[in-house]
């Protein structure tokens, strides 16, 4: 499964301007700036809380998982907002920790 996280502060900033602007009706989905597979941020997390655990991987059957598979819950289209920042900023401010470089959108 692959995820894109977006910062709560991303989330404030385009709920704020929605907000305080004028109607727009259906806007455009807002999107973290890359996308992950569920074992970078597991594995990102974990070394971040200088933790180590097994990770097993998870088949998710049926429709649900072949619809995580084929990235239907990725906003990867020209009709997305994309956040500024990223998800080795967020492990960094809420753990202390300094990740290894920040990836860019894949």
């Amino acid at each position: 499964m692959r995820w894109q996280p977006v910062d709560p502060r991303d989330v404030a900033d385009r709920l704020a301007e929605l907000a305080l602007g004028e109607p727009a009706g259906l806007v455009p989905d807002l999107a973290g700036p890359t996308v992950y597979s569920m074992g970078e941020l597991a594995r990102s997390y974990l070394a971040a809380r200088g933790k180590r655990r097994p990770l097993l991987p998870l088949h998710l059957p049926g429709k649900v998982g072949r619809a995580y598979r084929g990235g239907d819950n990725l906003a990867l289209g020209e009709r997305t907002t994309v956040g500024h920042l990223s998800w080795e900023v967020y492990l960094a401010e809420h753990t202390g920790a300094h990740t290894a470089g920040s990836r860019t959108a894949t």
